[in-house]
């Protein structure tokens, strides 16, 4: 095989994800980012957490967590709640139509990347991050603020608006 075939596979991949999230954005309203803040807050105690720890699970800066949270909250779908005790501390929190629309919305790629990655064995998933890592370096990609993740948490290139 030459190299364009890897060119190929990693264009197919990137616009599998293109697609998705333009589809999703289009079927529910809402960007995969979004989608991933809401199942955050599923997963948590009490369905709540702090802007800190969603920003810190998305791996984005504070403005772009600011923004997701914001179109949520403005749809109904997350509500901020201050913290009892000190008024400097927000809690978010999912609402019932937060829920009900990840009852609706489908399995994502990457979580369905994750499940298939879970099956693997120890090897054969590190030598994926590695040729992952490998094309990371050829392609000079640099870690920036806000950075790109592929993780059985998700996926996430750029927010987009609701």
């Amino acid at each position: 095989m030459d190299y364009r075939g890897i060119l190929i596979r990693v264009r197919r991949i990137v616009r599998s994800i293109n697609l998705e999230s333009k589809k999703v954005q289009k079927d529910f309203g809402v960007s995969i980012p979004q989608i991933l803040c809401l199942e955050y807050l599923k997963s948590s105690p009490n369905y709540q957490a702090t802007q800190r720890a969603i920003r810190e699970h998305l791996n984005l800066n504070s403005s772009t967590v600011t923004g997701i949270i914001t179109r949520l909250e403005k749809h109904g779908l997350l509500a901020r709640l201050p913290k009892s005790g000190d008024k400097r501390v927000t809690h978010i929190t999912l609402t019932s139509a937060g829920d009900e629309l990840l009852e609706k919305t489908p399995d994502l790629l990457q979580q369905r990347l994750a499940s298939k990655l879970e099956r693997l064995s120890p090897g054969k998933v590190e030598q994926i991050s590695a040729t992952l890592d490998q094309l990371i370096e050829m392609l000079e990609l640099e870690e920036s603020e806000e950075i790109p993740f592929l993780s059985a948490e998700g996926f996430y290139e750029g927010e987009e608006k609701l």
